[in-house]
């Protein structure tokens, strides 16, 4: 194809006047040819490359840079680094060559994100330490972790040029980290737009679905929105307050989670909008103005009870302030109102990078908020730093960790902890410090005596007890919850596991010493291997504690000092989980880019439906290899999937269905509704009589007239389903009627 190069020159130029504009609020005095030097560079670097789609590489790093400078508010340094990102991993250009031009800080950030792009997916284990690899970011410059997410973010904007088997694996990986990252660092606006594109592709028909009926409700959506917002408007303007008030639309997959949460169909979500009251004050006045605007609210239309969320007095661990309350508007329905200063605002839009202020190139907190951040990123480098946890437990707890929601916690003088809402008196002990979380036997919660497992609730003032003699067990790690206090539990139970290991080596040095072999790491190792523990100082440990028994040293002879195996044959046999991961480009006996038809006889690959999701032919679905070689299909919604595609996403294989004629596939209907008189028969009608489809079983349970019922049936694929819930939902008195979801 012919490349119009003069339209190419064009393109690059207007998409890089458009990042100027953005990072001009934040500009200073040479900092424009500082940016226009870094373009040059990245021009000329990429110069030869194109994107898959087939444009030029260069629109790429401009359109990080301009994530970076637009919807996350950052300086000049973090837009060079964007721009310059992947010079250094793809191109002549080096790690020295930036600090010459650009200087130390520049070179630090992009040096961590070159590291960041060198990752390798082959196990799980190797794919965990690469998440941590990423997370270890944190320590160094959080603008490395930030640009990555811009980075991901315009990598999720493209994904249509990617393979399937990429866009699945992709995908997951956004569900599984980068979503969650943003959502703890405050990126509310990317967060949701990392949601929706990552749905798109693992979510697809429902994604469609959704977006195709909420812009068929647009018009009466935003009809209700004005009507709901005008008086408000009216009150606030005779109030003196400056305040702009508007609608704006809820994410397609949060509109998906709560149908899926709730068991309701779209016409059921009622806030699938939110209002905003967005206000102009002075920073001193904020707290007092945002009050003022909830008494309007709440005076014009009446609040529920529970729904009130105060943000502003507490705001969240990440930063975020607001005032959140839900209103009953008119036509009987609620609606979410937020309320915030235009400070605070930017704060929920751009998160964490509007917390901080450039000093002498570092961030340096402000205010409390940002110190409630720091505090935060302070423990995860902690946790990140120790050199012995476990990376497969590691992201798991950290993960975790990112969605929870958050308690307040007061110490005995009233200072303010912030802790997951499942945090106990344990878990408070450690945010106190180490020595008082590795000495507790107890607390005083509000006074009142409480065992360390006890859960704290918000607003607790908690007093730790603690004991010289008191140390920590195994079975503490099932109390605690955070991060931290596991990290610290381990390395107390490690320090004194390492403390018994000694003994059990004065024990097998007098062992060897009996036999004449020397204690060597190779004797350790042979050892090791043959009671089949993960580490040298776990067979120690077990020497010494009397688990391992040394009879079996009577297998081994001694040549030199040195100890041989007897039955070579029956030792080191390598495990089928290590046969398996030999090699990114060798998944067992299955062909890297192979593809899986469903149902094709002549198909030579083993393959069997996971139970966790039931897929049917006409879903998307996606082929996964398993440990022993058998493909298991699932549905690419399915959570499960999405977490081992985000661990293995080499494991991926291509899957289609057969066009032949399939059997049929049990799968299973919810519904619920009015208990009347001859529902079964109007159902078991509809079943066997109308469409003709064989039932396994069904079952209704009643409560004060309403009932719920699960119904097996055979199908022949989804567009049955479809046409059978449909139909079902016609039937007079049925409320909901939805395929049941994983």
């Amino acid at each position: 194809m012919e490349v119009n190069v003069e339209a190419e020159k064009q393109a690059i130029i207007k998409d890089y006047r458009q990042l100027l504009r953005l990072a001009r609020p934040r500009m200073k005095k040479g900092d424009d040819k500082r940016i226009r030097h870094a373009f040059e560079l990245a021009v000329d670097a990429h110069k030869h490359m194109r994107r898959k789609s087939g444009e030029p590489y260069i629109h790429h790093p401009i359109a990080v840079a301009k994530i970076v400078a637009g919807d996350m508010g950052l300086g000049t340094t973090s837009v060079i680094c964007a721009l310059l990102h992947d010079t250094v991993e793809d191109t002549d250009l080096t790690i020295d060559d930036v600090k010459k031009e650009f200087g130390n800080t520049a070179a630090k950030i992009i040096d961590g994100l070159t590291k960041i792009s060198k990752i390798s997916h082959q196990t799980e284990s190797i794919q965990a330490e690469n998440y941590r690899k990423i997370l270890l970011t944190l320590s160094d410059d959080i603008r490395v972790i930030l640009i990555k997410i811009a980075d991901r973010l315009h990598n999720m904007r493209t994904l249509d040029g990617q393979s399937r088997k990429n866009q699945l694996k992709i995908a997951s990986e956004t569900i599984y980290l980068y979503a969650p990252l943003a959502h703890r660092l405050g990126l509310y606006s990317i967060k949701g737009e990392l949601e929706d594109l990552a749905m798109k592709y693992t979510e697809s028909e429902k994604y469609k679905e959704i977006a195709k009926a909420l812009e068929s409700t647009k018009k009466d959506r935003t009809k209700y929105i004005n009507d709901f917002v005008r008086p408000l408007q009216e009150e606030m303007d005779k109030s003196g307050l400056k305040a702009n008030v508007f609608g704006r639309p809820k994410s397609i997959s949060s509109i998906w989670n709560k149908m899926r949460k709730k068991e309701v169909e779209f016409d059921d979500v009622y806030d699938k909008f939110a209002i905003r009251v967005i206000l102009d004050s002075a920073q001193e006045n904020e707290k007092a103005d945002c009050w003022r605007a909830y008494s309007i609210v709440t005076d014009k239309y009446s609040p529920q009870p529970n729904r009130m969320r105060d943000w502003i007095s507490h705001p969240k661990g990440n930063g975020y302030e607001s005032l959140h309350t839900t209103v009953m508007g008119s036509g009987g329905q609620w609606v979410e109102v937020q309320i915030r200063s235009q400070r605070m605002d930017e704060v929920a839009e751009k998160g964490l990078a509007a917390h901080y202020k450039y000093k002498e190139n570092k961030f340096k907190a402000a205010n409390s908020a940002e110190e409630a951040i720091e505090s935060w990123l302070m423990q995860v480098r902690e946790f990140l730093k120790n050199p012995d946890v476990n990376p497969i437990e590691f992201i798991n707890d950290f993960k975790l960790q990112l969605y929870q929601k958050e308690i307040y916690i007061f110490t005995p003088k009233g200072e303010l902890k912030i802790l997951p809402a499942t945090a106990t008196a344990l878990d408070f002990a450690y945010t106190v410090h180490t020595n008082v979380g590795d000495n507790c036997i107890g607390a005083k919660v509000n006074n009142k005596l409480v065992p360390i497992s006890h859960e704290l609730k918000n607003g607790d003032q908690v007093e730790i007890i603690t004991s010289r003699k008191q140390k920590p067990s195994e079975d503490w790690l099932n109390i605690v919850t955070t991060s931290r206090a596991k990290s610290k539990i381990k390395n107390s139970l490690r320090e004194e596991k390492r403390r018994i290991a000694d003994d059990g080596k004065e024990i097998l040095e007098r062992k060897l010493s009996q036999i004449k072999a020397n204690f060597s790491n190779d004797n350790i190792n042979l050892l090791t291997n043959l009671y089949k523990m993960p580490s040298s100082m776990d067979l120690l440990y077990g020497i010494a504690k009397g688990t391992i028994n040394l009879t079996e040293l009577k297998q081994l002879r001694n040549v030199g000092g040195a100890l041989e195996i007897i039955k070579p044959e029956k030792i080191g046999k390598p495990k089928d989980e290590e046969v398996f991961y030999k090699t990114e480009d060798n998944n067992g006996d299955i062909p890297k880019n192979a593809e899986l038809v469903i149902f094709d006889e002549s198909s030579k690959f083993p393959y069997e439906f996971a139970k966790c999701c039931n897929a049917i032919p006409g879903d998307d679905v996606i082929g996964f290899i398993s440990i022993n070689g058998v493909i298991k299909i699932h549905r690419t919604g399915c959570p499960n999937v999405i977490n081992l595609a985000s661990k293995y996403g080499y494991r991926i294989i291509k899957t289609r269905w057969t066009a032949k004629t399939t059997p049929a596939f049990l799968t299973t209907v919810k519904l619920t509704g009015l208990d009347d008189i001859g529902v079964i028969s109007k159902l078991t009608t509809i079943i066997s009589g109308e469409m003709k489809l064989n039932m396994q079983s069904i079952s209704l349970e009643t409560n004060e007239g309403i009932f719920e019922g699960i119904i097996k049936v055979f199908v022949k694929d989804n567009e049955q389903v479809n046409k059978l819930i449909s139909k079902l939902k016609s039937i007079h008195g049925i409320d909901s009627v939805i395929r049941e979801e994983i």
